[in-house]
């Protein structure tokens, strides 16, 4: 039988990973910080499984990670900023469609784009996001719909120009 650890937290490894690698843009230090994250899971594993969302409170114990570490640093940079070199999954020969589309989140606003990430890529739920980001639901809501209407806009635009 798994333990929770194993069932529930460990299954996360590669998303975590990757919201570290979005923040900090050093993969070393975004297994360490990740490695520091699940050290603290499996301590309070029998809270966290007790908890509403524990996936909310991983995000946002690799959130203050992440802050820690640039503190430490001394050089605190915004979070979040998605840049497509930083996704694991990419691939070298990426479309022209894609680039373009990659560009555009670029030009959203900050929590626009966060948000999207989080959705979108991450696969968060609404109430992760309005934890993670310490907004309400509602304004996880407003700025998704933005988002998503501001892509399907410029993909619409960009479809009659081909």
């Amino acid at each position: 039988m798994k333990t929770f650890f194993e069932a529930s937290i460990w299954p996360l490894k590669n998303k975590l990973f990757r919201m570290a690698y979005l923040w900090v843009k050093d993969r070393d230090v975004a297994q360490d910080l990740l490695q520091t994250v699940f050290e603290k899971s499996w301590r309070y594993q029998e809270q966290l499984q007790n908890m509403e969302n524990p996936t909310g409170w991983l995000v946002r114990s690799l959130k203050n990670e992440s802050l820690q570490h640039f503190r430490k640093a001394q050089r605190i940079e915004p979070l979040g900023n998605l840049e497509p070199e930083a996704i694991e999954t990419r691939e070298e020969g990426r479309s022209e469609e894609v680039k373009q589309v990659f560009a555009f989140l670029e030009s959203l606003p900050e929590k626009q784009r966060e948000i999207f990430q989080l959705r979108e890529v991450e696969g968060l739920t609404y109430e992760e996001i309005a934890e993670y980001l310490e907004i309400s639901m509602e304004q996880v809501k407003v700025n998704l719909h933005r988002a998503r209407k501001s892509l399907r806009n410029y993909l619409n635009q960009h479809a009659h120009e081909r």
